[in-house]
């Protein structure tokens, strides 16, 4: 019996030496690469026999990506599916919450924007003014008129231009304690005196019964073309000098006319502001000179209108300051 317990006791210490031996000379082996891997340049043997394995295995990797890809697919579509409803819920009000914050964030973007153009066209153009909100449009259609959110308490008053942060938009016509009805140019009882900001030739930008811009009682002797820009000429003292109103579209003209037919696009978009600013009072500088005044009343213009008005282009003010008594 001892003979047979000394027989096994070898055996055993045989069979555990084997199994080291292996694994002490792999590691050896292992240490040994690894320091010529790290020693040796990019050309070397050991980095050429990786290239190589690389380059050999590949095809291999990329076939078992492609097999692989559908099984994982399909286990991603059953981890969802057996999902608890509470997480399902959970990440639905999540996305909601995100959605709903990202529709904020770009609402604040947008009206930030908005008024930093008005603050623009505020130190641009020197203007005292009062900031008002569109709080409503007017719904017949014999009228284009809009409602903001400022009156009398407010130092609003009729006559009063507005402005949006592009270019005039309208007139103060009614005012009340807490709002004011404003009429467009778009409007067809509207009228503002205005020239061509390059020649300085003189006219009446007036809304027409389809909703669009018209300045008329420009002589056919002025230099006009589609893009001029159309201003504000500060005659009469209601809208201040300069304020952009738009381009013209188009410019025509037929034989014996006296005056142009000019299309204005508008520079202004009331349906797309939000934010306007109204005209409070107006600077000396603002105003049109008393040459302008002559020179407007020595166009043919000015002549044609005086015919029925000895007030001459003065009478293109008066169009703008009975607008707010209708």
């Amino acid at each position: 019996m001892p003979k047979y317990q000394s027989y096994s006791t070898n055996l055993n210490q045989r069979r555990q030496s084997t199994g080291l031996r292996p694994l002490i000379v792999l590691c050896v082996v292992s240490i040994l690469v690894l320091t010529f891997y790290l020693r040796e340049g990019e050309s070397g043997p050991i980095h050429t026999l990786r290239a190589g394995v690389t380059t050999i295995t590949t095809p291999a990797r990329m076939a078992g990506n492609l097999v692989s890809a559908p099984f994982n697919a399909v286990g991603n579509i059953f981890g969802n599916l057996t999902a608890s409803r509470a997480t399902l819920d959970e990440l639905e009000a999540e996305n909601a919450e995100l959605t709903a914050r990202v529709a904020e964030l770009a609402e604040y973007q947008a009206t930030s924007e908005r008024l930093e153009k008005l603050l623009d066209l505020q130190s641009t153009y020197n203007l005292q003014s009062t900031a008002a909100r569109i709080i409503g449009q007017s719904s017949d259609a014999w009228s284009d008129t809009v409602t903001i959110d400022k009156g009398s308490l407010d130092g609003i008053s009729v006559n009063m231009p507005v402005t949006n942060s592009t270019g005039v938009i309208g007139q103060v016509i009614e005012v009340a304690p807490n709002a004011s009805t404003v009429r467009l140019l778009t409007d067809e009882g509207s009228g503002v005196s205005a020239m061509i900001q390059d020649t300085r030739a003189q006219g009446m930008v007036q809304g027409q019964p389809d909703g669009t811009l018209r300045m008329d009682y420009v002589s056919v002797d002025a230099d006009v073309k589609e893009g001029d820009i159309i201003i504000t000429s500060g005659i009469g003292g209601v809208y201040p000098k300069g304020l952009p109103i738009g381009t013209v579209a188009s410019v025509t003209k037929n034989s014996n006319d006296v005056y142009y037919t000019i299309i204005v696009s508008s520079a202004s978009r009331t349906e797309s502001n939000e934010e306007v600013l109204v005209i409070t009072s107006l600077s000396e500088e603002q105003t049109a000179t008393d040459q302008d005044v002559a020179s407007a009343n020595n166009t043919p213009a000015g002549g044609e209108r005086s015919q029925g008005d000895t007030s001459g282009e003065g009478s293109t003010e008066s169009t703008d300051t009975t607008e707010g008594s209708e």
